[in-house]
């Protein structure tokens, strides 16, 4: 019997992602019927309105989306102050939700759009796009499968240069958490998936100049035996080609830099990972291997096949509600907010 398509609308096009989403919901058309876009705000509508991303969709109000039979999920992508608030009203209506990030500076409220999409049985998929990342799964494979030994040490980071842009940092500036709000939680979303939730988190939050922004940030996350560090900098020269991770554990270590390729070599350029193992495992004898994980590909279409494989039941969701919650109140913490 063939599935009928999921019947997804977008809110918001004023997320910095949200144009990359829609390409690659465009994509999947067996998959996903995109019924339209909701955008309320003239500014944003100025300023990419007229991507191509949204070339021959629908524009429509919000109730206009909330109106149509049969709907089924809706791809949050509003500005960062209105994805809580917007995923909140899609989940009282009993609609799956990919959200993209973060999830707000209120852990309560955040707990409370979680409760309501558990009470409803609905999909909640967060975009952080390193799930999706191959040397990255690698990674956490090899850690998992105990290759590495007890992990005693992660070290993430995650920087960029956003000094001569200052459009960008003013708006991160409306952040209390600056730029480790918007960054820090690919970083923390590895560490819980590795560690767990951490006894003790300790901020570091730090300005390289007097415009407000918190643009150069570090956390120590504590467990029992190990530690991690998530630093985040909007202020480093060529950040992006170090952006780098690193898990050392009793009998090995796995460092990946950089984390990903520039976007004109997503499909040419394999990510690789330098494995170091104290006694051969599946695959790899005991010593250093330069593993090729194949190149990056597209960003999002990993994650929307299994959004839409949630929503079917086909699968459980890798990253259920509880882990969702560590996450969000882990990110927060590193940011030097409360989380009561």
């Amino acid at each position: 019997m063939t599935k009928r398509p999921i019947k997804i609308g977008q809110i918001g096009i004023g997320h910095n992602h949200a144009s990359a989403n829609m390409h690659a919901l465009r994509k999947l058309p067996d998959t996903f019927e995109i019924v339209g876009v909701v955008e309320s705000n003239p500014e944003w509508m100025e300023k990419r309105g007229n991507d191509n991303a949204y070339q021959g969709l629908n524009w429509m109000s919000e109730a206009e989306l909330f109106s149509i039979p049969d709907l089924d999920a809706v791809a949050i992508e509003t500005d960062g102050f209105e994805l809580i608030p917007t995923a909140q009203r899609c989940a009282e209506r009993g609609l799956h939700l990919h959200l993209d990030k973060p999830g707000g500076e209120s852990l309560p409220v955040f707990k409370q759009l979680l409760s309501t999409c558990e009470d409803n049985e609905l999909a909640l998929q967060l975009a952080y796009v390193y799930r999706y990342n191959p040397a990255i799964c690698f990674a956490l494979n090899a850690a998992k499968q105990g290759w590495l030994g007890e992990i005693f040490d992660v070290h993430a980071t995650m920087c960029r240069y956003d000094g001569d842009n200052e459009t960008y940092r003013k708006w991160l500036s409306q952040f209390k958490g600056g730029a480790m709000y918007i960054f820090a939680g690919y970083l923390i979303d590895i560490v819980i998936q590795l560690l767990g939730r951490p006894d003790k988190i300790t901020p570091y939050m730090k300005q390289t100049r007097g415009d407000g922004l918190v643009d150069n940030g570090l956390a120590v996350l504590e467990y029992p035996i190990a530690s991690a560090t998530v630093r985040v900098s909007v202020a480093e020269i060529d950040g992006m080609k170090h952006r780098r991770l690193i898990i050392c554990g009793t009998k090995g270590s796995i460092e990946i830099c950089p984390l990903e390729m520039p976007a004109d070599q997503y499909y040419s350029d394999p990510l690789t990972a330098r494995l170091t193992v104290k006694d051969d495992v599946p695959g790899f004898s005991a010593g250093t291997h330069q593993v090729d994980c194949g190149p990056l590909g597209d960003r999002y279409t990993g994650q929307l096949k299994e959004f839409a494989k949630i929503i079917r039941k086909e699968i459980d969701n890798p990253f259920d509600y509880t882990h969702e919650f560590l996450v969000q109140e882990a990110l927060l913490q590193a940011c030097g907010y409360s989380v009561e």
